[in-house]
């Protein structure tokens, strides 16, 4: 008797660490949340700041909004990459990400994300595929996988 494996059995027991390493990136933080980060490059020289709503300033970004952006414009780039395999052209379409912090049980901190996937040319069936498997191929999803609530809403 032969099984088929479904995409979640195969995430479930998939090894999704790099088989080799392509590109690496450097960053710094100087004074954690109220200080300012920076990459090796130079690319990256911001400050960082403690968002109003955890007892801050604001004056500045937070870990919370660089993780968002890295994961958006990641997943976004795994979707467009799937469509392409798929022979679509996914132009027009956009993710967005919102990341959220608060206390875990085990009396640290946890991350939840929320993914709006937008494909306005696509329809509901096949984009819920190509949104399934660009999650499947994204290494921010890889790595977030079962560490973290990851909901992924089509809009």
């Amino acid at each position: 008797m032969s099984e088929q494996a479904t995409t979640a059995d195969i995430s479930a027991t998939a090894d999704t660490r790099p088989t080799k390493i392509m590109y690496v990136a450097e960053a710094t933080a100087h004074g954690g949340r109220d200080g300012y980060v920076t990459s090796h490059d130079g690319r990256i020289d911001l400050r960082v700041a403690m968002p109003p709503a955890l007892g801050g300033d604001g004056n500045g970004t937070n870990p919370e909004q660089l993780f968002a952006a890295g994961y958006s414009a990641c997943f976004h780039n795994a979707l467009v990459l799937v469509g392409r395999r798929a022979g679509l052209d996914l132009t027009g379409s956009t993710v967005a990400a919102k990341v959220g912090i608060g206390p875990n049980r085990a009396r640290g901190y946890g991350l939840a994300v929320a993914l709006n996937v937008s494909l306005p040319l696509v329809d509901q069936d096949l984009a819920a595929r190509l949104v399934g498997d660009a999650h499947q191929v994204c290494p921010y999803s890889n790595a977030t996988r079962d560490n973290i609530d990851v909901s992924i809403v089509l809009s």
